[in-house]
């Protein structure tokens, strides 16, 4: 299936794997809560900021997989879940046991402090990755 005409082709991908419903297909994006929170405080639209740079890191970086591929050509029905770490430790201890189980993600670096501020799956088939997410609840 190809895009929606509006959706813009201008990042290379791999061919799209048929899976046979679509819509399981899911970005994961893990925010630092306490970043918005005192002490850090940082503005709401920093701290979006954030998951936004993290998603795209991902995707750029995993752009030849064929779930993201098949994740980019859904258009308008692509699925994001944003996600809450309570803290720093808790968004490093995540990205070690993505890293220990295979999983691939980008922990994006707010720099020049180099902060890990979030860090974003590529898209993945939603029931190989849910259950690695299950501490973690909706950022709110």
């Amino acid at each position: 299936a190809s895009p929606p005409p509006s959706f813009p082709r201008w990042l290379p991908a791999a061919r799209a794997v048929p899976y046979g419903n679509m819509a399981a297909l899911v970005q994961y994006v893990v925010l630092r809560g306490d970043l918005a929170r005192p002490p850090f405080s940082w503005p709401l639209g920093a701290v979006v900021a954030q998951g936004c740079h993290a998603a795209l890191a991902a995707v750029h970086g995993y752009r030849q997989h064929p779930d993201t591929g098949a994740y980019l050509e859904q258009g308008d029905a692509m699925r994001t879940v944003v996600l809450e770490a309570p803290d720093e430790n808790s968004l490093l201890d995540l990205a070690e046991m993505l890293k220990e189980k295979g999983i691939e993600h980008k922990v994006w670096l707010e720099n020049p402090e180099g902060i890990p501020t979030c860090l974003a799956l590529r898209p993945y088939p939603k029931n190989q990755v849910q259950q690695h997410l299950k501490n973690f609840k909706l950022l709110k």
